[in-house]
């Protein structure tokens, strides 16, 4: 068969029940993509009270109870750096 001919349909329900993980993997995959998607839909939807309740204030006010404990000479820089380093939304974090 060239590269062209299109796979039959048994040698193509070979292939896919040969590689299971792939298709469950990439069905895992949508499912986060659509569950992002919802919760950026409803943070949206939050009122500006709910939405900050729920995104920025747990982690500034974790940022400024170490800050407190710090007590660094530039608080805003430090408390800027705290915020990037331990943002949730940063897979490097």
């Amino acid at each position: 068969m060239s590269a062209e001919e299109p796979m039959d349909e048994v040698e193509n329900a070979q292939r896919v029940s040969s590689e299971p993980a792939s298709g469950v993997r990439e069905i895992q995959e949508a499912e986060a993509d659509l569950e992002a998607a919802q919760e950026k839909l409803n943070l949206q939807a939050l009122p500006i009270r709910a939405y900050l309740d729920q995104t920025v204030v747990p982690l500034l006010l974790d940022g400024m109870s170490a800050l407190v404990k710090e007590r660094p000479p530039n608080p805003v820089e430090w408390l800027a750096a705290y915020l990037l380093k331990h943002n949730p939304q940063n897979p490097s974090s």
